[in-house]
């Protein structure tokens, strides 16, 4: 099969972490993914909770190892020619699996990449009739683009998002239940009650402040006005309860840099008998339901465990579990979304 021209491009991307609902922990990647014709490559191999080799949370050294490889400037790690695409984001070992190519230079001795031969890994030799993505690529791209893209992470600082949380808030107990939370997932945390005296170069290592209920006004202004007159811009936060797995969802949504239209859940809307949401790829949705009764208890409540296909969809939710003050919370390996259940 002849490779098709097809535009390439990068752009961040994340494996949203997270409390599950079973007790669980989910660690949270930043990573940058690849754009293919537009859209995100990984979208394009059905449900895949995988990241690619460009993550945030590897050696400066290794990260540029990674890209040289994808210059064809280095050596490929694998058989026949072969480079990961994207792995495992627990442990990235080829055990656990990882989608492969090959990525050669045109075979017409012009100046264009392809990347050709997707498969799905877990020993030293793919199996291209068992395993392959025989409906992915081949893709040839443009020499100057693909270079253009790939040497401007060799020339930035820092690739990634800032991954720390400044958490400011009266209740510690919370706070800090939500600061052990957020560290087991892989994202710094700092509680404080505000920003007064941090100085800008600490201020421009967090990428999201996140001010509890009872945070007077007063307070949220001045933190602003730290972070605004040191010129550090990041996402805020509000939280909605105090309710753990839900203020970590709202904290991964607020680091979320991936473009809006390249997003696997675009919208999320719920009130007390239904949840709306739209979906962009076919992917594994997970629907939870939190709520606190008048003891201050917290009841969680599963919705929906399953596979969507792209569109809009809407999803009964039962009495007992959107009564009094309920939120809504969809994930999917990529995104998250929260919301309250307005009335």
């Amino acid at each position: 099969m002849s490779a098709e021209y097809a535009t390439f491009g990068l752009a961040p991307a994340m494996r949203a972490g997270g409390v599950l609902a079973n007790g669980g922990y989910q660690v949270h990647r930043d990573f940058v993914d690849f754009i293919v014709n537009g859209r995100p490559l990984l979208f394009q191999l059905s449900d895949l909770d995988a990241v690619s080799p460009l993550a945030a949370d590897i050696p400066p050294a290794i990260f540029t190892a990674h890209v040289r490889r994808l210059l064809l400037e280095a050596r490929a790690p694998l058989e026949e020619g072969r480079y990961v695409i994207y792995g495992c984001p627990e442990c990235e070992g080829l055990e656990c699996g990882a989608v492969t190519a090959v990525i050669e230079k045109s075979a017409d001795g012009g100046d264009d990449f392809v990347w050709r031969d997707f498969a799905w890994q877990t020993t030293e030799r793919a199996d291209l009739e068992l395993n392959g993505y025989h409906g992915i690529g081949p893709f040839r791209f443009r020499g100057d683009e693909y270079r253009a893209a790939l040497r401007q992470l060799l020339v930035e600082d820092d690739p990634q998002a800032r991954r720390r949380v400044l958490l400011i808030g009266a209740r510690v107990a919370i706070l800090a239940k939500l600061a052990a939370a957020l560290r087991t997932i892989g994202i710094g945390a700092e509680i404080a009650a505000d920003a007064t005296g941090v100085a800008p170069d600490e201020l421009r290592t967090y990428g999201a402040v996140a001010f509890g209920p009872t945070v007077a006004d007063a307070t949220r202004q001045s933190v602003r006005a730290v972070f605004d007159g040191a010129d550090v811009p990041v996402a805020y936060v509000d939280g909605l309860a105090p309710i753990v797995p839900l203020l970590v969802a709202q904290i991964e949504y607020a680091l979320d840099r991936s473009p809006h239209e390249q997003r696997r859940l675009t919208r999320l809307a719920a009130d007390p008998r239904s949840a709306e949401l739209e979906v962009t790829s076919t992917c594994r949705v997970q629907l939870t339901a939190y709520r606190m009764d008048r003891l201050s208890r917290t009841h969680v409540h599963e919705v929906l465990d399953e596979v969507l296909e792209p569109g809009h969809h809407r999803v009964p939710l039962a009495a007992k579990a959107t009564k009094g003050s309920a939120y809504v919370v969809a994930r999917t390996s990529t995104h998250v979304l929260v919301t309250p259940t307005s009335r």
